[in-house]
């Protein structure tokens, strides 16, 4: 009997667990239309009847009627993006912000609102691919974004271009504004307004764009909304009356984000009957499919198929596929004037789709191409040696790989007496110098010396020739040389009042040219001054942020080259140059790094079995010295007694074989001290 009760209560059991999950099913593709199968059983969506209290509660209890139906309508429209509007209805944007201020957050906000990303896809810095990215917080690689968004029951289609922040990418940042007509201007409502905030404003008021201002982080317990509307509008002179609060990361405020992107920012121009003209805003290397280049069509219409001409580089390639980016790759079979989107058409390299570069159609070319393009330059050299001389084939290996991504990095061989085979590298600044050395150590496994940091000195020559010399070892002798100029950027700090005079002296220090100090508001001021780049690529931004706890921020931007007193110092050790070791420093600085050096060298040395003498040198002239004691045999050792003379005579002996061992002898400096006095170069030059 209590078989049969077990039994029938086990059926019933079963039979109400399965009608349970039925009815389950049912509420749950009723509120996610939108969501394959596997999704039901990933995604804890199980219920139960509501007598079993040990089940999560039915799913129909969980969604609201008004929040199922926005999740519906925004998926559905997600999936209609690829839908055409017209051109009216489509709105080019960007967002620009300083680090931190939390301009990838409010972009993984606007892409989940518009069910652009499912929930189940999203995660923090989505927009962000690489780990540096994500680790650093900062945007390395641009991206872009189609969105569609309901408004007034009209759809309409939104492209966000998430841009670079860091000064070393400003080249890029002013093609991506120059691809949109407005910009988001994020500005944390804690810090306020930032130097980079600053930077970015002023270059998309170049393009001139429609700027909305949002105060992001409204909900931290330090923020100050009305500060900060005030310092935008006395610093930047941006009306701030509607300036839209808002918290990325709880989700405040973004729905009036999108409703100002439609209806403040101006729709394109109505150009598709014009020659085609597309400006090339970023592109990567693809290893199955070339280059891929992302673009916004200014004017005229590119199909699949049509044969297309690089203007800048005079290359033409036939367009194999184009699309539009949502966030991924969706293939499409025209886009038209104001559309963002991008092409793939087996392009071999980089170099030939430049950002900046126009394109066009190969048979009904345009007669001018868009403003604006430039050739990257680099701005700060360093030499990379592998620690094993074996990887030298890896490293060149892996240098070429990168620079069918990153079309600023130039590199070319180069022969140390101290490290081996290496290479000499360019970079568009400190950040770009970084990222790349972190990526061949992450990618390539590869273990790497760094030289330190140089920049680009332009070398007059007495017969009026003008060289550019980024190597101290390439630099010409005295005799042949008229002047060295040295490149200068303009640098603006902002920094709480408490910290103005460390700052100030900072870049006295460091060659500074005072030009101009204002207060920004009552507490804040801004600091502006002329300073060579040289000064600026050790440890400046270390110290900047000491001196001020971390409350100052910076950018610079290039001025031109000015004539300075700048010499080259040597080293010598036992009478030797050690090339690696040689820089090129300004004459009242050359005591100083000079003594550091030979001290530090002194210290890292090798004793050897003849006196060493370590010498820093302007040409022939000795400016500071140091010396290795020879490691000697006590030969009076056996001397017990007897006359003086027997002592000196073994006492001269010794020196005589001492003397020769030094005419013949060879120090070799060890590979530790080349990298301390590398590591030491970094932080006195």
């Amino acid at each position: 009997m209590a078989k049969e009760l077990s039994s029938q209560a086990l059926l019933l059991l079963s039979t109400t667990t399965t009608t349970t999950i039925r009815t389950r099913t049912f509420i749950s593709t009723g509120c996610f239309s939108q969501l394959p199968p596997f999704g039901l059983h990933s995604s804890k969506l199980y219920s139960q009847s509501q007598s079993s209290r040990h089940w999560p509660r039915p799913l129909s209890t969980q969604c609201s009627p008004s929040v199922s139906a926005d999740v519906e309508l925004a998926t559905k429209v997600g999936q209609d993006r690829l839908l055409k509007v017209p051109i009216s209805h489509i709105r080019n944007f960007c967002i620009i912000a300083h680090i931190d201020h939390g301009k990838s957050t409010l972009a993984d906000k606007l892409l989940q609102i518009t069910g652009t990303v499912q929930k189940r896809e999203m995660k923090e810095q989505f927009l962000d691919n690489m780990d540096l990215e994500r680790e650093r917080g900062i945007t390395i690689k641009l991206q872009a974004a189609r969105m569609r968004y309901m408004f007034k029951n009209e759809a309409y289609c939104l492209n966000l271009i998430d841009t670079p922040g860091h000064v070393d990418f400003s080249y890029e940042v002013s093609r991506s504004l120059a691809a949109c007509e407005g910009a988001l201007l994020v500005v944390d409502a804690s810090q306020g307004v930032e130097a980079q905030t600053l930077a970015n404003v002023y270059l998309a008021l170049e393009n001139n764009l429609e700027i909305i201002p949002v105060l992001n982080k409204i909900d931290l317990p330090g923020a100050e909304p009305e500060r900060v509307i005030r310092e935008i509008e006395e610093i930047v002179g941006l009306d701030c009356s509607n300036a839209i609060q808002c918290s990325a990361k709880e989700g405040i405020g973004i729905t009036e984000i999108l409703n100002a992107i439609v209806e403040r920012i101006p729709q394109p121009h109505d150009t598709a009957n014009r020659p085609l003209r597309a400006l090339i805003f970023d592109s990567y290397y693809d290893p199955y499919r070339g280059v891929i280049v992302y673009f916004r069509a200014i004017d005229g219409t590119i199909k699949k198929g049509d044969r297309i001409y690089f203007m800048a580089s005079n290359k033409d390639y036939f367009a194999d596929e184009i699309g539009v980016l949502s966030p991924n790759q969706l293939q499409v079979e025209e886009l038209y004037a104001g559309e963002v989107g991008y092409l793939s058409a087996s392009i071999r390299s980089v170099a030939d789709a430049r950002v900046g570069d126009t394109i066009t159609h190969y048979f009904r070319r345009a007669e001018n191409s868009l403003p604006g393009y430039e050739e990257a330059t680099p701005m700060v050299f360093c030499g990379l040696f592998p620690v094993d001389a074996d990887q030298f084939p890896e490293l060149r290996d892996a240098l070429e790989k990168l620079q069918l991504n990153d079309a600023a990095l130039k590199f070319e061989p180069e022969t140390s007496s101290a490290m081996g085979f290496g290479f000499r590298c360019g970079f568009l600044g400190l950040l770009h110098m970084e990222i790349v050395q972190e990526r061949l150590e992450r990618e390539y496994n590869l273990s790497l010396i760094t030289t330190a940091p140089s920049v680009v000195y332009r070398v007059n020559g007495v017969d009026g020739d003008i060289m550019e010399c980024s190597n101290p070892s390439l630099l010409p002798e005295p005799g042949k040389r008229r002047s060295i100029e040295e490149p200068f950027v303009k640098i603006e700090m902002l920094t709480p009042k408490d910290y103005i005079g460390s700052l100030m002296e900072l870049a006295q220090d460091r060659r500074g040219e005072f030009k101009e100090m204002k207060y920004i508001t009552e507490n804040r001021a801004s600091i502006i001054y002329e300073l060579p780049l040289a000064e600026m690529v050790g440890d400046f931004f270390d110290q900047l942020k000491s001196r001020s706890k971390g409350y100052a921020s910076m950018e610079y931007t290039f001025v031109g080259y000015k004539e300075s007193d700048l010499i080259k110092l040597d080293i010598q050790i036992n009478g030797d140059h050690v090339e690696p070791l040689a820089t090129i420093v300004h004459k009242d600085k050359a005591y100083a790094v000079g003594r550091a050096l030979t001290q530090k060298l002194k210290e890292l040395i090798p004793r050897q079995m003849f006196k060493v003498p370590i010498q820093a040198c302007i040409g022939t002239k000795v400016i500071a010295s140091e010396a290795l004691s020879a490691i000697r045999k006590d030969v009076l050792a056996k001397c017990y007694g007897g006359d003086i003379t027997r002592k000196k005579k073994l006492l001269r002996k010794q020196a005589e074989g001492k003397k020769r061992m030094k005419a013949i002898g060879k120090v070799d400096v060890p590979q530790e001290a080349f990298m301390a006095v590398l590591k030491l170069e970094k932080e006195v030059l």
